[in-house]
Order: C-alpha cells, then structure tokens, then sequence
C-alpha cells in the first residue's frame, strides 16, 4: 500500500478549516465556549472527543465505500 501524501495534505487541510471556522464565525462567543469546556471534567472532555472521533471514523467509512 502506497501512502498517498496529497490526500494526506487535504484532509490536513481540510481539518484545520474546519476547526478554525467557530473562532472566525462565533469570534465573540468562543472565549465563553471555552471557558465553559474548560470547567467541564476530563470523563466528559474525553467522552466527546471518543463521540467525534467516532462520527469522524464512520463519515469516513461511509464517503470510502
């Protein structure tokens, strides 16, 4: 299997739009938000990132097939 370096790149890149797109569009807000992310307890912090890593995974699967 061959790695693909320019799929790599895009999904890279693809991944920086979209977590820089709630600090361009909500830039007032986001202090708040991560003031209230911050308070919340690690059990929680690392249930949501399984949850995303997850929708993340199966997006994939999806768009692959």
């Amino acid at each position: 299997m061959d790695f693909n370096w320019k799929i790599f790149a895009t999904a890279l890149g693809l991944a920086f739009i979209i977590e820089g797109l709630p600090y361009f569009l909500f830039a007032e807000r986001m202090p708040n938000v991560l003031r209230m992310i911050a308070e919340r307890p690690p059990s929680f912090l690392r249930g949501l990132g399984l949850m995303a890593m997850v929708v993340g995974l199966v997006i994939v699967l999806v768009v692959r097939s």
